[in-house]
């Protein structure tokens, strides 16, 4: 068997859900990386369930968790499929391994805890075990902080984190790309994180060195000629 996938064929991307505010973030990255083909394995903490509700009314259940992630993601069963669920109390799951088949890991949102709790190898729950074991075998970690402002403690388990490989990627969206609803800011700060992950996305338009292209664009203007 190739060492790179398992039994039927999944590589898939560890997506860890933490209990900072930002849930949306979540969801955007699933629809990213589900849109594109890829196969995803999913941890959502117990924080990020209380998160979940508050934000979105929508519950988060072991039991029930694929009709609860397609209301909260609004995707089909199709892309679903490809959706495979650990409990975050699971240190006896898959991705708790270094010798499991995965492509990287991006936790989104990136609560203060968990940042706390992988910059320190805690490992404290599945999500902070599989950012570790991320680490460890030395592919993609990408974390997403949303709290502001950030203490010198956090700051500095920030920088210890990108000392040891992860993308430091905060969830800061950005204007120039024509974003005109909460939506497709939130989708910018998602697909700079498959940016980071190398996974292709059209989920923002991209700088192409033309002021005020965006707006040209939304507004149904032809693109100006290059000078």
């Amino acid at each position: 068997m190739d060492q790179e996938r398992d039994s039927t064929g999944r590589r898939p991307w560890i997506v860890g859900v933490s209990g900072a505010s930002g849930t949306p973030y979540a969801a955007a990255v699933l629809r990213g990386l589900l849109d594109a083909g890829e196969h995803v394995d999913l941890v959502v903490s117990r924080a990020a369930r209380l998160t979940l509700i508050d934000e979105t009314g929508i519950a988060f259940r072991d039991a029930h968790w694929r009709d609860d992630l397609a209301v909260w993601t609004e995707l089909d069963a199709d892309a679903l499929a490809r959706v495979r669920y650990w409990a975050p109390g699971d240190l006896g799951a898959g991705p708790a391994s270094g010798s499991y088949p995965a492509k990287g890991m991006v936790v989104v949102p990136a609560s203060t805890a968990s940042v706390a709790g992988i910059a320190i190898g805690l490992s404290k729950d599945l999500l902070q075990r599989a950012a570790d074991v991320t680490l460890k075998e030395r592919r993609p970690l990408v974390l997403v902080p949303r709290e502001t402002p950030l203490t010198g403690t956090t700051l500095r388990h920030l920088v210890r984190l990108d000392d040891a490989g992860a993308v430091i990627l905060p969830a800061s969206p950005a204007f120039y790309a024509g974003a005109q609803d909460v939506r497709r800011l939130v989708d910018f700060v998602a697909g700079k994180a498959l940016d980071s992950l190398g996974v292709a996305h059209t989920l923002y338009r991209r700088w192409d060195g033309e002021l005020g292209g965006a707006r040209r664009e939304e507004a149904g203007e032809p693109k100006r000629p290059p000078r």
